[in-house]
């Protein structure tokens, strides 16, 4: 076993500036947050990163009990807002849903809004739905009455960063972490 170092960015956001936000596209709609859907969120999640970088940087969001457990905690952690945590499902015949991204949100000790994942499976990519997923957990951490919030990102992900940044989230930090990995 050695260690490895991802370089992560920590962007925020200032919520007291006017969000566009975007309906979401025909064929997908909301789930409110409900203890009944920590499977679900964990699932999705798993389904979201099991392949990404991220599953290297949290190897927990490469196995579906990690995402299970990892889900648990969130929502059981002081200060998870369910107004800022959803999922974005499509129903492809009545009563067959299927979970196409999810976003968890918190307020950390210093009263800011923390994104904790934001995973869209990879069939439903390129559809606008991390914009509309990130856009709903921000107006619930401004329904709450918080003025700013970040999230962590790990630079390698070109991709995500650029939609961050679109939506206005900017770097305030570099930071690293480090993870064990086995060596073959």
């Amino acid at each position: 076993m050695g260690l490895t170092y991802f370089k992560r960015f920590r962007m925020e956001i200032d919520l007291t500036r006017p969000l566009v936000v975007r309906p979401l596209p025909p064929g997908y709609s909301w789930l409110a947050w409900d203890e009944s859907l920590v499977t679900a969120h964990a699932e999705t999640k798993f389904r979201s990163f099991r392949t990404e970088i991220d599953a290297n940087v949290f190897p927990c969001l490469g196995e579906l009990d990690g995402c299970n457990r990892l889900m648990e905690e969130i929502s059981h952690r002081f200060g998870f807002l369910p107004e800022a945590t959803w999922l974005v499902v499509t129903q492809s015949r009545p009563g067959d849903l299927s979970y196409c991204g999810t976003i968890q949100g918190c307020r950390d000790d210093s009263g800011l809004g923390s994104i904790q994942n934001l995973g869209v499976v990879p069939k439903h990519r390129a559809r606008g739905l991390g914009t509309c997923l990130m856009h709903r957990a921000l107006e619930g951490f401004r329904r709450v009455g918080l003025d700013r919030a970040f999230l962590e990102v790990t630079a390698q992900n070109s991709g995500a960063i650029r939609l961050y940044r679109e939506m206005g989230f900017r770097k305030a930090k570099t930071l690293y972490k480090v993870t064990e990995v086995a060596y073959s």
